[in-house]
């Protein structure tokens, strides 16, 4: 890889200086290293996401996120080996030292492997729901068709999707469910393929999962099909798969604060008065990543939103985790969240 230089960083530069480089790259890694090009680290959006959750401001060092223990290996072996190695290690990049562990390259698995490998996975996207809180303009339209800019809402996940390479779709549909297959069809004039599963009922957003037909052979995602984002599906997908998660969920940090002073006290004493505060917290963004065996927990033809799948998980002492978006993220769900699409729609935001 010719620009393999261009991801080397100083243990100083900082996590929103990392980011950068690793998303103007496309190569999604960088490799921390001293001034004579020692290695002593690698870093992934990954290990910047688990920092992000840890509170870590975008101002900290890298070196506090980054992997100090980096797989690598010696220069002068043949490229087979490399690439074999990667294969069985899972790795999609590894650097290439010298005797001293100075960086002589870094190699990268082919992009037609790794598309080989992440793009066999299903895209399911739920689009289902009555849209009541946008009447009247879902009387006569599934919010999911709704417009933004001159395409539907579903439209603009399935092509957001499609730049990354996913092209399998599983649309889960109930009201106005003949809008969405007659227009959609079997999506080949997208250049992907498109099927359905139909709710009679309600389910929820976990529930109609019980109505596939075949089960995924890889892990798949399930999306609220009113969303919009710039999230990069590749980075979630890898999260998901570094840390052998069963299921992992988007989450949005949400600021709001209390409108009054609070107050810490101790018996009868008055400790301390804290004015107005701003709290923290994350909250679901409706974008998932499931291991195909996470279906087991799934009940059968049953109303299950995502939140209680997940909380069974945790119960069952799976490893279960959560994935921060730093990217755009608009939940379509009120008429001003639709107008303010429409508004940063005009403005770019895709």
């Amino acid at each position: 890889m010719e620009n393999w230089k261009d991801i080397l960083i100083t243990p100083h530069t900082s996590i929103m200086k990392t980011m950068k480089i690793i998303d103007e790259t496309t190569l999604q890694f960088a490799v921390v290293v001293d001034e004579y090009t020692h290695i002593l680290g690698t870093v992934t959006d990954g290990d910047i996401r688990r920092g992000l959750l840890k509170g870590l401001s975008l101002d900290t060092s890298i070196q506090e996120v980054m992997n100090d223990l980096p797989v690598y290996e010696q220069i002068g072996k043949k490229r087979l080996y490399y690439y074999e190695l990667m294969k069985k290690l899972k790795l999609k990049q590894l650097p290439i030292v010298n005797q001293e562990k100075q960086i002589q390259d870094i190699l990268f698995l082919d992009d037609a492997e790794q598309q080989a490998f992440q793009k066999k996975n299903t895209v399911i996207l739920m689009a289902g729901g009555l849209g009541t809180r946008l009447r009247p303009l879902t009387d006569h339209v599934p919010k999911p068709m709704l417009k933004v800019g001159d395409k539907p809402i579903l439209e603009t996940i399935i092509d957001s999707f499609k730049g990354f390479g996913f092209t399998n779709f599983i649309l889960s549909v109930n009201y106005k469910k003949d809008m969405i297959k007659d227009y959609f069809q079997d999506g080949r004039h997208l250049g992907v393929n498109i099927s359905y599963i139909e709710e009679t009922k309600r389910l929820g957003t976990a529930g109609a999962l019980s109505l596939l037909s075949d089960k995924p052979g890889h892990p798949f995602f399930v999306m609220n099909g009113d969303l919009l984002t710039k999230i990069n599906y590749d980075q979630l997908l890898n999260f998901h798969n570094e840390t052998n998660s069963a299921a992992t969920m988007c989450v949005r940090e949400y600021e709001y604060q209390i409108p009054y002073g609070v107050l810490a006290t101790e018996n009868h004493r008055l400790l301390s008065i804290e004015e107005k505060p701003i709290h923290k917290s994350f909250v679901n963004a409706g974008i998932y990543v499931l291991s195909p065996d996470v279906l087991k927990s799934v009940p059968q033809n049953e109303f299950f939103d995502m939140p209680d799948l997940f909380k069974q998980l945790m119960n069952e002492q799976q490893e279960v985790s959560a994935f921060p978006l730093r990217e755009y993220w608009l939940d379509i769900g009120r008429m001003d969240d639709y107008e303010k699409a429409n508004y940063e729609f005009s403005g770019g935001f895709l």
